[in-house]
C-alpha cells in the first residue's frame, strides 16, 4: 500500500448511550486519557480473554502497552503486566497454563519472548536473540514457540563503546536500498528460529539473502508454513511473494506451494493440516493498488484455487471454521468492515456481523467462540464477543472519558462525480450543528490512496468537528471499498480523477446549504497531502491548506523513498518517461497558480514520503510571496506517534484553519 496514512490514536466515537452525557467538546488534550485495546486472543478453554491497552504518559511523553484479560462473561477484568516498558502481543499456551509477551523490557536486546503463569507471579524471559523477536506461535503441543527474528548485524558484537565511537560506513548494494523506520538497508534479513520452551535454547529454520513472515504451526506440529520472496533472483525487483512449506528442524529445505506471479501472503492451515488458505494479491505491477483474494492449496502441493472469486472487495485476516468447511475473513466494504466467511468449496458469503461499523481483529477458538475488535462512529474500539451476528461488549477502556464528551455526528453521503460514477463518503457535523446555519467546510483526505474513510472514529475529525468545522471525507477513487477498478483508475495518473472526485463531493455538500463557501479549507497526511497539493494547485476555492509528508516535484522522490518498485512499474523511470514525471509533478510545476495559505508538516526521519517533499513546496510557496510554515517533528517516520508532537499537530491544524476560516460572526 503506498504512502499509507498511520492513523496514530485514532480511536472511536463516544457511544449513543454516553451522547445524552456529554458535558463538553473533545480537546487535543484527551489523546492523554484515551485509551487503546489490541487484538484480542482467546485461551485455549475460551474462558478468558487477552489483550494488551495502550496508555500515554504525557510526563514522559511515551506510550505504554500492558497486557490484560477479561473473562468470556466480562465481569472479571486483570492487568496482568505493568512494567515501565512495554508488553505486545499476548499469546496462550496450548494447555491454557501460560501467557507469552513480546517486551524490551529490562534493557534486553530489542523485544524478546517472555512467559507469565496466568494465575500471577514474575515473567520469565525465554529468549535473548539480539535479532529480536517478532511475530511468533506456540507449536501445538506446547514445547516450541516458532518466531521471527532478523539476522544478526556484525556491529553488534562490537562492545558499544567501540561500535559507538567508531561507525563502519554504510555500505548499499540493494536496488530497494531504504525503508521507513529502518533507513539503509543491508542484505540482514528476516528468518524463522525455533526456541525450546524447557531448556531456553533456539535454532536457526531459515536463512537465505530474502526475508521471511508470517509464521503458521501445521496441526500435527511437524511444519511450518510461511510467507517469502525467496527464489526470486532479485527479490527487490520483484512484487512475487509466495507460500512455502518447511520441517520444523533446523536448515529443512523449504517447499514452495504458489506459482503466482504476484503477492501470495498470509497462509492458514486447515484443522486437519491438509489443506493451506492464503491471500492472492492483484498483478504485480498494481503494488500501490493491491485487492487480495481468497485461495487455497493442498498443503503438499498442488494446484491453487480461488474460492471467492467473484468477490470485488477487499478481503483479509483468514481463519478456518472448526470443522474446516469453511473460512472466516474481514471483509472491507464502502466505509465499513465485517466479518465474513465462505464455504471452502466456494459459493456465496455470509456476513457474520453487518451494520455501519468497522470490525479490524478478531480470534476464534475449537469451541467456536469468537471476539473482535470493533468500533462504530458512536463507539469506540473495543473487544466484543461476537456469535448470531450480534457484538457484546468485554471491555470498556475509554467509558470514563467518553462520558464527558459531546461529539459530533457522521453521516454517509454520495453524489456523482464528472463521470457519472457514484462517489462516497462522509460528512462529519459538529455537535452543535443547527439547521439554516451555513458553517465552514474543511475537506480531509486520507492516504495511501489504498485505504478508505469508514465508520472508525479519528481524533482528528472530532476536534475539527468540535471547533465548528464540518468535516468532508471523500473516498476519491483510488480507495478501497469499491472493488479492483475502483483503486486502480487512478494507476500512472495521478491528481487527476482524485481531485475530480474531492471537488465534486465538496460541491455536492455546498448545494445541501449548509455551508459558507467563502470558508473552504483542505488538508490531509501522506497520499492526503499529495492530493492536497493537486487540489490548491487547481482551484483557488480553498483558503486554508495542511500538507502533511506530501510531495509535489515527484521526480526527485525518484532515490530517495521506498517506492522504486511501484515507480518503475506503474509510471517507468523519469529517463524513459519524462512526460509522465512532469505530469504527476504539477503542483510544483504550476506552483505559481496556489494562492491558498498552506502549512506543510513532516516527520523528520520519514523515508516513506521524504519530507523534502514538504520543503521544496514550502519553498516554492515562499518565494511566490504566499503565506506558508513548515513544521518538521524531530525523529519522526511517517507516522507521528511522540503523543506531545500528536497534540502539537491537531493543535496546528485547528490554529491554521482558524486563521483563515474563523467566521466574523457568531
Amino acid at each position: 500500500m503506498r504512502r499509507l496514512l498511520v492513523a496514530v490514536l485514532s480511536l472511536a466515537f463516544v457511544a449513543p448511550t454516553l451522547h445524552a452525557q456529554s458535558t463538553r467538546p473533545i480537546r487535543s488534550a484527551d489523546i492523554y486519557r484515551l485509551r487503546d485495546v489490541g487484538t484480542p486472543r482467546i485461551s485455549p478453554d475460551g474462558e478468558w480473554v487477552a489483550y494488551t491497552v495502550t496508555t500515554v504518559d504525557s510526563a514522559k511523553d511515551k506510550s505504554d502497552s500492558d497486557v490484560w484479560m477479561v473473562s468470556w462473561d466480562g465481569k472479571r477484568t486483570l492487568r496482568m503486566t505493568s512494567s515501565p516498558e512495554s508488553e505486545d502481543n499476548p499469546r496462550w499456551s496450548p494447555d491454557n497454563r501460560y501467557l507469552s509477551f513480546v517486551s524490551g523490557r529490562f534493557e534486553s536486546k530489542g523485544g524478546q519472548l517472555w512467559l507469565l503463569e496466568r494465575a500471577g507471579g514474575e515473567a520469565v524471559r525465554l529468549t535473548d536473540i539480539k535479532g529480536g523477536v517478532a511475530d511468533y506461535e506456540w507449536s501445538p503441543d506446547g514445547t516450541r514457540i516458532a518466531f521471527m527474528s532478523h539476522d544478526l548485524d556484525p556491529e553488534d558484537l562490537r562492545p558499544d563503546s567501540l561500535k559507538n565511537k567508531n561507525p563502519k560506513p554504510i555500505v548499499v548494494d540493494r536496488y530497494a536500498f531504504k525503508r521507513d523506520y529502518t533507513g539503509f538497508l543491508n542484505r540482514l534479513r528476516d528468518h524463522i528460529w525455533m526456541l525450546n520452551v524447557a531448556t531456553k535454547t533456539v535454532e536457526q529454520i531459515t536463512s537465505g539473502d530474502f526475508d521471511d513472515s508470517q509464521l503458521r504451526w501445521s496441526p500435527d506440529g511437524k511444519r511450518i508454513a510461511f510467507t517469502s520472496e525467496r527464489g526470486a533472483t532479485d527479490p527487490d525487483r520483484v512484487n512475487n511473494s509466495d507460500i512455502f512449506v518447511v520441517d520444523a528442524v533446523a536448515h529443512a529445505t523449504p517447499l514452495k506451494l504458489t506459482t503466482w506471479v504476484g503477492p501470495d501472503a498470509s497462509p492458514v492451515w486447515s484443522p486437519d493440516g491438509r489443506t493451506i488458505a492464503y491471500l492472492q494479491g492483484s498483478e504485480p505491477q498494481l503494488s500501490a493498488y493491491n485487492q487480495n483474494q481468497i485461495a487455497v492449496i493442498p498443503s503438499t502441493g498442488g494446484s491453487p484455487r480461488l474460492i471467492a472469486g467473484t468477490l470485488d472487495r477487499d478481503v483479509s485476516d483468514l481463519t478456518f471454521s472448526t470443522d474446516g468447511t469453511s473460512i472466516r475473513f474481514l471483509l472491507g466494504d464502502d466505509r465499513a468492515q465485517h466479518l465474513a466467511s465462505i464455504s471452502i468449496d466456494g459459493g456465496v458469503v455470509t456476513r457474520m456481523t453487518d451494520g455501519r461499523r468497522v470490525l479490524n481483529a478478531y480470534d476464534a477458538t475449537a469451541n467456536g467462540r469468537v471476539v473482535a475488535r470493533a468500533a462504530t462512529a458512536t463507539t469506540t474500539p473495543e473487544l466484543h464477543a461476537v456469535a448470531n451476528g450480534t457484538l457484546r461488549a468485554l471491555t470498556h477502556v475509554n467509558d470514563a472519558l467518553l462520558a464527558e464528551l459531546k461529539l459530533g455526528t457522521t453521516e454517509d453521503i454520495s453524489f456523482q462525480n464528472r463521470d457519472g460514477l457514484t462517489v462516497n463518503a462522509l460528512l462529519v457535523k459538529p455537535a452543535t450543528f443547527k439547521s439554516g446555519v451555513k458553517y465552514p467546510l474543511l475537506l480531509r483526505i486520507h492516504g495511501g490512496p489504498n485505504g478508505q474513510d469508514q465508520h472508525a472514529f479519528s481524533t482528528e475529525r472530532e476536534l475539527l468537528a468540535a471547533n465548528g468545522y464540518l468535516v468532508l471525507a471523500v473516498n476519491y477513487r483510488g480507495s478501497s471499498g469499491r472493488g479492483q477498478a475502483w483503486k486502480k483508475a487512478i494507476f500512472a495518473d495521478w491528481g487527476n480523477k482524485e481531485v475530480q472526485d474531492l471537488l465534486a463531493g465538496v460541491d455536492h455538500v455546498i448545494a445541501m446549504g449548509i455551508v459558507d463557501t467563502l470558508r473552504l479549507g483542505i488538508g490531509g497526511w501522506s497520499y492526503g497531502g499529495i492530493l492536497t497539493d493537486y487540489t490548491i494547485a487547481t482551484t483557488t476555492r480553498f483558503k486554508a491548506a495542511t500538507s502533511g509528508a506530501g510531495s509535489a516535484l515527484q521526480t526527485t522522490m525518484y532515490g530517495t523513498d521506498q517506492y522504486i518498485y511501484q515507480y518503475e512499474n506503474e509510471l517507468g523511470a523519469p529517463w524513459k518517461n519524462p512526460k509522465v514525471w512532469e505530469k504527476i509533478s504539477y503542483p510544483f510545476w504550476h506552483a505559481d497558480r496556489i494562492k491558498t495559505p498552506t502549512l506543510f508538516l513532516g516527520g523528520e526521519k520519514d523515508e516513506n514520503v521524504p519530507v523534502i517533499g514538504g520543503e521544496q513546496m514550502y519553498q516554492a510557496l515562499s518565494s511566490l510571496g504566499v503565506k506558508t510554515q513548515l513544521v518538521v517533528y524531530p525523529g519522526q517516520f511517517h507516522g507521528i506517534t511522540r503523543p506531545s508532537f500528536v497534540k502539537d499537530r491537531l493543535d496546528r491544524y485547528v490554529s491554521w484553519y482558524d486563521q483563515f476560516l474563523r467566521p466574523t460572526t457568531p
